[in-house]
């Protein structure tokens, strides 16, 4: 089992939490291994800013991989500089708003609409919560309270309350769009 995952989109939408939050998830849930790296732009917030994650249940030999075999995209000049790395039989998850313009792929792709979730509980910066929540629920690869529990360990104490709400609402999300990505952690070839 391992699975490449790529999120990207600008600085101040918790591109690295998410990634952070989503290994720990790993290495706490199902024991598995994960190793994360991450870039951004000088600035610290309204600059490029891309994590990548691999989760394996494996030794894990390489912080980076060629493809992904998930790539969340939160911005279109984040979506339209790693697009490519993204594997031909991959997913992608994008933000309509946000991310307008795609190519015509054969990739599955996911439009989840996570700022306007955000903004609709209150706070527009809990999108990449939601991001994670439809994550927990597609993939099952964790319980939803072992998601829980890495938010309130990672994030200050007055944004876990609001943090762990956007996260159930993307899990209720995944569950109305009845979404499967379970495959997606198989072992890449």
């Amino acid at each position: 089992m391992k699975a490449n995952i790529q999120f990207c989109g600008f600085g101040g939408q918790g591109i690295i939490l998410s990634s952070t939050v989503l290994g720990n998830a790993a290495v706490k849930g199902p024991n598995l291994n994960a190793v994360q790296t991450q870039s951004f732009g000088s600035e610290a917030r309204g600059g490029e800013c891309q994590a990548e994650l691999i989760i394996s249940d494996k030794e894990i030999f390489s912080p980076s991989a060629d493809e992904v075999d998930l790539l969340v995209a939160l911005s279109q000049t984040a979506y339209d500089e790693y697009k490519h790395r993204l594997k031909k039989d991959g997913v992608l998850i994008i933000d309509p708003e946000l991310v307008t313009d795609i190519e015509d792929t054969d990739n599955k792709v996911i439009k989840l609409e996570a700022r306007n979730i955000a903004q609709k509980l209150g706070n527009e910066l809990v999108a990449n919560m939601v991001v994670l929540g439809f994550l927990q629920k597609s993939t099952k690869l964790f319980t939803k309270e072992v998601l829980f529990d890495v938010i309130e360990d990672s994030v200050h104490e007055k944004f876990v309350e609001i943090d762990i709400k956007a996260a159930e609402k993307g899990i209720s999300i995944a569950e109305e769009m009845n979404i499967d990505l379970g495959d997606l952690f198989n072992e890449s070839p």
